[in-house]
């Protein structure tokens, strides 16, 4: 990564031949070396990071003027802080590869004949005058140390994850990291959990299901169809599709029953979309016999209003409750003749927003969301657009 965007990228290129201590993190630029003056005129050492907006996969431009700093109010030589850096306090998480940068505040400093710098060479450079001024002149400090770090992180996907970065949540993201999912059913709802979850920093993501992908399941998924993929497996349509977006894939034609014990190996969540009962029975069975937590979805709909009506479900299994959980029969595991759901296609928006349900409830689990109620049971009402929510066992 530092080689391919130095060399695609003549702003970075000039920070590192004239010595800039370079590296990138995360979509950020990272610069370490840099000197400055606390109160008490003593040296310090710093380091400026700036958002790296990503063009493609080799060219990077600036977001804006500003930037971050790990390290103390930088001092003017008399001790009193340098002014007009605007900015204030300011966290920002960074990835373990660069733990030892610790973002503190941030600075906002634009070039008064322009208002904006002309790339990240220019930005780079004027923040380091204006910063490492005075420890240069009362230490003879030299920010030009030559030293690089490839601190970029191994990333599943193959292509730069701006929105992080942007969005300042690197930490958050980070969550996933070590999770290996397992979507078993990839139709209506676990195909938009698959596109949800393909688009996630999770380490591994394990596809199962038996089908082939025809005509309905084309109403009720996501993306682009191609006619060529009528008649394949879903298992191929879905692998196919999501293969150049990122690493850590793999979708299997496969039926999952309680024997199916070594698919499961290292999984450490699941999500269950199948809509025969009897399968999920077999599949429940094998998820809280290996101790995995999961979600299970289901959707119910009828028409005794003349409009379709019905529920949309989203039930959590978790370690040390599953078996409580499922001993309140609130999945279905047996076959219910009364359920339109299998014979009405035209329900891509309530698999969508069933698959919503589950993925945020998951992110919860995690962390990356508020968690108010620990909430076990999730029922969203299409007549009146409501949540109801069981938390108490």
């Amino acid at each position: 990564m530092f080689q391919k965007l130095v060399s695609h990228n003549d702003d970075l290129r000039r920070l590192v031949e004239k010595g800039y201590a370079v590296a990138f993190d995360s979509n950020y630029l990272v610069v370490r070396d840099i000197p400055y003056l606390d109160e008490l005129k003593r040296l310090q050492i710093g380091a400026i990071v700036a958002k790296l907006k990503v063009i493609d996969q080799e060219h990077v431009e600036q977001e804006d003027h500003q930037i971050f700093f790990a390290g103390f109010i930088p001092c003017n030589l008399d001790g009193t802080p340098i002014p007009n850096l605007g900015g204030g306090p300011t966290p920002l998480a960074l990835s373990e590869a660069s733990k030892d940068v610790v973002v503190q505040r941030s600075f906002s400093n634009k070039p008064r004949a322009t208002g904006k710098f002309q790339d990240f060479f220019d930005k780079v450079d004027s923040y380091v005058r204006i910063i490492s001024g005075p420890a240069i002149e009362l230490h003879g400090a030299n920010p030009y140390t030559f030293a690089t770090r490839e601190t970029v992180p191994n990333s599943v996907f193959k292509v730069h994850d701006t929105l992080t970065s942007r969005a300042e949540i690197t930490d958050l993201s980070a969550k996933f990291a070590d999770d290996v999912v397992a979507v078993i059913g990839v139709g209506g709802t676990g195909s938009y959990l698959l596109d949800f979850l393909v688009k996630m920093p999770i380490r591994e993501i394990r596809g199962f299901d038996p089908d082939l992908f025809y005509v309905h399941n084309a109403f009720r998924s996501p993306g682009r169809l191609d006619l060529a993929e009528l008649g394949k497996s879903k298992a191929e349509v879905y692998r196919s599709r999501y293969e150049n977006f990122r690493n850590g894939l793999s979708v299997e034609r496969k039926f999952l029953d309680a024997s199916s014990v070594d698919d499961l190996a290292g999984v450490t969540f699941a999500f269950v979309c199948v809509d025969k009962g009897h399968s999920r029975a077999g599949i429940f069975d094998l998820l809280l016999s290996k101790g995995i937590p999961f979600i299970d979805v289901g959707m119910g709909l009828n028409r005794k209003q003349g409009a379709l009506n019905g529920m949309l479900r989203t039930t959590y299994y978790s370690v040390e409750h599953g078996q409580k959980v499922r001993e309140k029969k609130l999945a279905d595991e047996a076959a219910n003749p009364e359920d339109l759901y299998r014979t009405n296609i035209q329900t891509g928006e309530l698999n969508a927003l069933n698959a919503c349900m589950a993925v945020i409830r998951f992110k919860q689990l995690r962390g990356f969301y508020v968690e108010e109620f620990q909430s076990y049971h999730l029922l969203f009402g299409i007549g009146d657009l409501k949540i109801v929510e069981e938390s108490e066992l």
